[in-house]
């Protein structure tokens, strides 16, 4: 099975509602996201965080269930749901969170299980891992259980919650020597490292940890770097309401494939062929081109990827 750890919270989509912009509430958060494809591919699968009581944290709950996702690790504070404000750009869609003490922001160590399924692979990912005090929580968690177990990371990079890019830089190397694989966006790695080329970074990350490092490049594709080398494929051609969970879809797959081939282990992604990894990439790529023909972050079901 897949623990999924992070943030659940309600993205703000813009639609026209009679010559004006109106906001339309949808479920979402990187890591709720990647539980909910997960969970519509058929991976047994569980979220750890932390909900409101409010009237948006019923939805969210409600709403990733309906995707096949347990609850047994999540838990429940007074707080309100944090907000992504989403704004259509050239460069793809921006966010502006509201995310002051919420709730899914406040997980504490004690809110952890005291142990995990023998076996479950854990997945870490996106603001969860900048905001205090679930970004600690859930780098101890990290830290706990690295190496017991195939740990997954998409830092999902959002530039206006880092204040201190050094900082940040620091941070995300000790999550590179813990995980086991990592999924990273076109986009993250030029803001992070700007004018290195993509396959040198990825090349440098997969050196300090990881057995597997995935870029994706929207319609470009994406590319796999191992000990070995590079792998790439190539988008499949859909026609895109918008990109809104296309990434968080990707790893989704991504977990998806590697679940269905009992490859969930450092072991068994370093015995991955080169034939394998090109079958991951193109699954992973298909279940994100499919996200990418709806509005929002809705990941496809498995009987729409066969």
């Amino acid at each position: 099975m897949m623990i999924i750890a992070g943030e659940a919270l309600i993205d703000l989509n813009p639609l026209q509602l009679e010559g004006q912009t109106a906001y339309l509430p949808h479920p979402g958060g990187s890591p709720y996201n990647v539980a909910m494809g997960a969970g519509r591919l058929g991976v047994p699968v569980e979220f750890l965080g932390r909900f409101s009581t409010d009237g948006f944290g019923q939805l969210l709950q409600e709403h990733i269930r309906r995707s096949r996702v347990g609850l047994r690790y999540a838990r429940q504070g007074p707080e309100l749901t944090t907000l992504a404000l989403v704004t259509p750009t050239e460069g793809g869609e921006f966010f502006s969170f509201y995310c002051e003490n919420t709730a899914d922001r406040r997980l504490q160590p004690e809110d952890l299980p005291a142990t995990l399924p023998q076996g479950a692979g854990l997945h870490f990912g996106s603001i969860s891992l900048l905001l205090e005090p679930t970004a600690s929580t859930l780098e101890g968690l990290m830290r706990r259980e690295a190496r017991q177990r195939f740990l997954s990371l998409d830092p999902n990079v959002r530039p206006f919650l880092i204040g201190d890019k050094d900082q940040y830089l620091q941070r995300l190397t000790g999550w590179l020597e813990q995980v086991d694989l990592v999924k990273v966006s076109q986009a993250d790695l030029e803001w992070l490292y700007p004018g290195k080329p993509l396959e040198e970074v990825a090349q440098a990350w997969q050196h300090q940890g990881p057995a597997l490092v995935l870029v994706t490049q929207g319609g470009q594709g994406a590319f796999a770097v191992t000990e070995g080398g590079i792998l790439r494929v190539a988008a499949p051609k859909v026609s895109v309401v918008d990109t809104v969970g296309a990434g968080d879809s990707f790893m989704s797959g991504t977990l998806a494939w590697l679940w269905r081939a009992q490859a969930l282990s450092r072991q068994a992604l370093v015995a991955l062929t080169p034939e394998q990894i090109t079958a991951l990439l193109e699954f992973a790529a298909k279940v994100a081109a499919i996200t990418c023909t709806r509005a929002g972050a809705d990941p496809p079901w498995q009987e729409e990827v066969i």
